[in-house]
């Protein structure tokens, strides 16, 4: 379910000869409003400036269009932090000599929560069930005759300090922004009073704006209303507050009834995860990830468990496992569906190297899964037959996303070499951040070994600094794979990223193309190939020409 809401917005001048407020409304596409939410803004330009219509109009102007440019894993917070400052030194700059101030409430509703920047005189209330709370400050001196006189706004000051607010959003609740064109005039009591009389959004805001001007303001006078109606689903942000507020599962005991979840019995347990085998109350079978006792103040590593949920609720589809929403849950995990089948790697241990169909086919179907990782920015840094499942129902899942990195989101310790050595690129060796190349490496790697047995520059134990040259070709331990998957094979496994594909479906195109493709390939010269054949046969033949002419020589 997506967050659903309602809006309306009223704005007069009054007696004034300029509105110096401005409203700002973004409702973006549903995956743009699920990833960054919807924004909601006003302004009120100060007149003693030098434009404060323009401070306003420029400051919303380029909140609404920089704010959904930031990256996808920055907080809410931090992109708008980062934005107003930037804006902050734009108005210092553009006044020629003279300040361009305004006050500023920006609103972001995403999920199920809501965040606020805040600065100057601008209010916020927050009203439900018939009561009226106000969750922002007014930024002004508090002496007698100085309580219109701004202490912070944008544009004042170089260093400029912002007041943020975050909270859990409730069914049903408005918030209610004004100028104090109007508040100040109206006061809280006619406010409540209005809100209540007026359910209706537009007649509301239009109230608030006319009753203020009837009650004599002589500003500008502005009203922004948002109503939600329906919550959405909780996002990574949403997930990792609750990280301060959830504790550990107890230990888990076949039978137990545990959040609506019956316990059948641990799977598996390591130092890093435990796993449980829950069905729910249709019997279906479900797999509880959470943390083993010892990690339960380890912050980073309950971090890591709810990024790892969210990464799999953000590549939602076929070639990953479901994850269930878990509505009822006030521990530490997270639960996703079990699939019978076997693993690649059991796979390969039971018949050895693939048939070359299968092999195509589930390469393909990787490609596909890995693409569609990176599209959405997420690197999954442990591709190897062990964590590629052949489920019964005929789909290949690629499993375990534990280490799985996402740029402004993830973070590794300094001497973290995530993966399993013989799969990693030979760049993260040396340190270089993840990238999509790395992974489409571990692709190629775990391709090359489902074909042949074999790795490519062979296999690197964890206590090794491995030297990477040229990979060994595939052909060599696979004499019936045709020359273009080798070479395609030798490309994803070359020890320069730059000479490895750029994306999963530049691979992919060449497979599903096959070997129509290759026609078009030059195919690489022998003695590139199999230099040691070629000096062989060389030396042979010139030994051979040596013996004749000796024969020559002594019997001609």
């Amino acid at each position: 379910m997506s967050l659903q809401l309602s809006f309306a917005e009223a704005s007069a001048i009054g007696p004034r000869d300029e509105n110096q407020d401005a409203l700002c409304l973004v409702t973006p596409a549903a995956e743009l409003a699920a990833s960054k939410g919807f924004l909601f803004a006003i302004a009120d330009g100060v007149s003693q400036c030098a434009d404060g219509g323009l401070a306003a109009r420029s400051t919303l102007q380029a909140l609404a269009l920089d704010y959904y440019a930031t990256p996808q894993t920055w907080a809410v917070a931090q992109a708008l932090d980062r934005l107003l400052l930037a804006q902050n030194r734009w108005l210092q700059a553009n006044g020629g000599g003279q300040p361009l101030l305004t006050t500023l409430s920006a609103l972001v509703l995403r999920g199920r929560r809501f965040t606020l920047a805040h600065v100057g005189d601008c209010r916020v209330y927050r009203w439900h069930a018939d009561q009226l709370q106000r969750i922002s400050e007014d930024h002004v001196w508090e002496q007698p005759g100085m309580q219109h006189v701004l202490k912070r706004a944008l544009g004042l000051d170089q260093h400029l300090v912002l007041d943020f607010l975050d909270g859990e959003l409730r069914a049903g609740e408005s918030f209610v922004l004004l100028s104090d064109g109007v508040w100040a005039t109206l006061g809280d009591m006619a406010i409540a009073a209005i809100l209540r009389d007026q359910p209706d959004l537009d007649s509301a805001a239009q109230t608030l704006v006319n009753a203020a001007h009837l009650a004599g303001s002589q500003d500008n006078a502005s009203a922004l209303l948002v109503r939600v109606d329906t919550l959405g689903e909780t996002s990574i942000g949403d997930a990792l507050i609750h990280l301060q507020q959830w504790p550990l599962p107890p230990p888990l005991k076949p039978g137990q009834a545990f959040e609506g979840w019956h316990v059948e019995r641990l799977l598996g347990q390591s130092q890093q995860s435990l796993m449980y085998r829950v069905r729910d109350g249709q019997q279906q079978p479900w797999l509880l990830k959470t943390l083993p006792s010892q990690l339960n103040t380890d912050t980073a590593a309950g971090q890591a468990l709810l990024c790892e949920e969210w990464f799999l609720k953000r590549v939602a589809g076929r070639s990953f496992p479901e994850i269930h929403p878990a509505a009822q849950r006030q521990h530490l995990y997270y639960v996703m569906r079990e699939y019978p089948g076997v693993t690649l790697a059991e796979l390969f241990a039971q018949n050895g190297p693939l048939p070359l169909p299968q092999w195509q086919q589930l390469a393909e179907r990787l490609l596909r899964a890995v693409g569609m990782l990176h599209r959405r920015q997420i690197f999954h840094r442990d591709i190897k037959p062990e964590n590629l499942l052949l489920a019964e129902d005929g789909e290949l899942r690629l499993l375990d996303f534990g280490l799985a990195y996402c740029t402004g989101l993830s973070e590794d310790p300094s001497n973290a070499l995530p993966g399993t050595p013989s799969y990693i690129a030979p760049e993260a060796f040396n340190g270089d951040p993840p990238t999509p190349q790395q992974d489409l490496y571990a692709v190629g790697v775990t391709l090359y070994y489902l074909a042949t047995g074999h790795f490519p520059y062979g296999e690197i134990e964890a206590f090794q600094r491995p030297r990477f040259g040229s990979p060994v070709s595939a052909n060599r331990y696979r004499p019936d794979l045709p020359d273009w998957l080798g070479q395609s094979l030798e490309r994803a496994v070359c020890a320069d990223p730059a000479q490895r594909y750029e994306t999963a479906e530049e691979w992919l195109l060449l497979l599903e193309q096959g070997e129509r493709r290759s026609l078009s390939v030059r195919p690489r010269p022998l003695l590139e190939r199999e230099p040691l054949k070629v000096w062989r046969t060389l030396a042979l033949v010139s030994l051979l020409i040596n013996l004749a002419l000796l024969y020559l020589v002594f019997h001609g």
